[in-house]
């Protein structure tokens, strides 16, 4: 039986997104369809077309040289030029500047698994020059517009215990879908960091997300995590960095417009896929018999309206809000100067907005995103 294919967002974007005499660059975590997507964009396009990839030591030579001379003889010819896993070529970003100055037609495109290198190379060479693209395992809102409101609701639970890599969703037996995470988080999941990092304790990285897999919703103490671990404060924070430029989890801060009761220093740390996290626990059990379902439908609903802010280009400002005293708030966005104030709850019981917060922003919104009522709010 063939396998679904699931259609991605920016499929509809290729003429918009691949423009002559720019450079567009999609970066994302390993094995979300970066290649595969970027295939669809740019096929049945007019003209010649060279598919490269970073780990190709000619390329890497070609780009080391900074000749124009040479870059004009190897990919002055095509119309497209597209380089999978750029990060791996140490001048792209002067390399692709040349192409853009002297080759005013050509379109190129780039992909890269990790932002902190990719986004080193390209960022000056390429200012004014390039278009920046987030691409994330398959979205609530990618699945809804392909198969409508009820296919989210059925595959609601799936989702949160196996997450939405275009593989896992694709396997149809539970066992593969297990097999192929725990082969992700073993093969895939710190390759970036480790080949262009100098890390020596690679298990301390597992360690530390094993540990935030379990904090999913609760402020991160780094003097905590430095304790637990027995690694340094600036390495604990040094390695959260390099974890959340790797695509792996997702940071974010706490709200306060100086009110001295709020909290406003602290982070609270989001996995960019359930079913890694998951499968770094290795707990892949029914939600009826599992005691962090909070815990997954929070991390769930704040990574799916994420890519709905990034694929929807909706910018906003993203935190979480607490007190001293304990009043909270999931999700806060503070866009087009308006404040929403979002509570997850995986429960149907009524909740009410923290009297704190109506009294401290009277014409802010609150709202309350349960199991039966969810599929707005992502999609």
């Amino acid at each position: 039986m063939q396998a679904i294919w699931y259609n991605r967002y920016f499929e509809n974007q290729a003429k918009e997104l691949v423009q002559p005499g720019k450079v567009l660059v999609i970066y994302g975590p390993r094995r979300v369809g970066k290649t595969e997507l970027i295939k669809k964009m740019i096929s049945g396009r007019p003209g010649k077309t060279y598919f490269g990839t970073g780990d190709d030591m000619d390329l890497q030579s070609l780009f080391a040289t900074k000749s124009l001379a040479k870059l004009s003889v190897a990919l002055g010819s095509y119309d497209i030029v597209f380089i999978d896993e750029a990060q791996y070529i140490s001048e792209v970003g002067a390399g692709l500047k040349l192409l853009t100055d002297n080759f005013p037609e050509m379109a190129i495109v780039v992909s890269g698994s990790s932002s902190f290198q990719l986004s080193g190379k390209l960022g000056e060479p390429l200012t004014g020059r390039q278009r920046i693209r987030v691409f994330y395992p398959i979205s609530a809102l990618e699945i809804n517009d392909q198969f409508g409101g009820m296919e989210l609701i059925h595959k609601r639970d799936e989702l949160l215990i196996f997450g939405s890599f275009p593989e896992t969703l694709r396997s149809e037996s539970i066992e593969d879908k297990k097999e192929y995470l725990l082969t992700l988080r073993d093969s895939y999941l710190l390759k970036d960091i480790l080949q262009f990092e100098d890390i020596r304790y690679a298990q301390k990285i597992n360690d530390l997300l094993k540990l935030l897999a379990f904090q999913i919703g609760h402020e991160v103490s780094l003097n905590e995590l430095s304790n637990n671990l027995g690694l340094a404060r600036q390495t604990i924070e040094r390695y959260l960095d390099l974890l959340e430029k790797t695509f792996v989890i997702k940071r974010v801060s706490g709200f306060s417009r100086n009110l001295r009761s709020e909290i406003s220093k602290s982070s609270r740390y989001y996995f960019w896929d359930n079913g890694i996290r998951n499968a770094l626990i290795n707990n892949f059990n029914p939600l009826e018999s599992r005691n962090d379902i909070g815990m997954l439908w929070e991390n769930f609903l704040f990574i799916e309206r994420i890519k709905k802010q990034e694929y929807s280009r909706i910018y906003s400002n993203n935190y979480f809000w607490r007190t001293y005293t304990r009043q909270e708030i999931d999700f806060v966005e503070d866009r087009d100067g308006k404040l929403f104030g979002y509570e997850f709850k995986w429960g149907l019981k009524v909740s009410k907005p923290p009297q704190l917060w109506k009294a401290t922003y009277p014409d802010a919104s609150f709202e309350v995103i349960n199991r039966d009522d969810f599929i707005e709010f992502i999609t």
